[in-house]
């Protein structure tokens, strides 16, 4: 149902997962933005991929297209800088001593909702939409619902307007991420994410495997992968 009246931002990486919420906001919000950041990732190529996958909305499915408005790409290469991480650094993705994934960035989220709210408060809108999902994902804390729910209660309070995060993806696994995917958008939407976005770490975009691209090795590739298997082969 489209409340043609109030304005969404989505936190829109380019990643399946991201593409996804886009899509689930442009059904429910008459009017989308979009918000981007560059914090000096490895996988880099995403901001190039996203570009691609904004234009491919607005060419390829004419109902969206009037309601995807401007698009937002923040500079956060300074926080990148401080981030001794597999993301943002070259090195092999391993496993840290607390168990999470060197693949972590302490507080990436948190900072990515904080610049979005900001973001928000200067345009006119408090609902934010972005990808964060604990069903199916590589641990990170602050991908989790009460984490968000606090750091969402700590804006709101800063910016003295309410602001709302959806997580459409918070319970869903890959899988049924794929299933929502051509729900909104039928096989068009489900081919276009699986050929257009990016998830990799490491930024392989060479081969396309069944799934999409990437190394294949990584976490996110693992997830995507295996997620992919079940959707098609249920």
């Amino acid at each position: 149902m489209t409340d043609a009246a109030k304005t969404a931002g989505v936190l829109f990486s380019g990643g399946q997962d991201s593409a996804t919420v886009l899509a689930w906001a442009l059904e429910r919000f008459g009017h989308v933005e979009t918000i981007g950041f560059d914090y000096g990732q490895r996988h880099d190529i995403e901001m190039q991929v996203r570009a691609d996958l904004l234009g491919r909305i607005r060419s390829d499915f004419s109902c969206w297209a009037d309601r995807l408005g401007d698009d937002h790409l923040v500079d956060l290469s300074g926080f990148g800088a401080i981030s001794d991480t597999a993301l943002t650094r070259e090195r092999e993705i391993d496993t840290l001593g607390s168990g999470l994934p060197n693949t972590f960035v302490p507080g990436r989220n948190l900072v990515f909702l904080t610049y979005a709210a900001a973001i928000g408060w200067r345009r006119g809108f408090a609902d934010l939409v972005a990808g964060m999902c604990e069903a199916d994902f590589s641990g990170y804390p602050d991908c989790r619902k009460d984490t968000l729910d606090k750091q969402m209660e700590a804006i709101s309070m800063g910016l003295d307007r309410d602001f709302i995060l959806h997580t459409p993806l918070m319970h869903r696994s890959k899988a049924q991420a794929w299933q929502l995917a051509g729900e909104l958008g039928g096989d068009a939407l489900v081919e276009l994410i699986r050929t257009g976005s990016h998830t990799c770490y490491v930024g392989e975009r060479g081969a396309l495997h069944a799934w999409g691209y990437g190394c294949g090795a990584c976490p996110a590739c693992e997830l995507r992968a295996q997620g992919w298997t079940e959707f098609a082969q249920p």
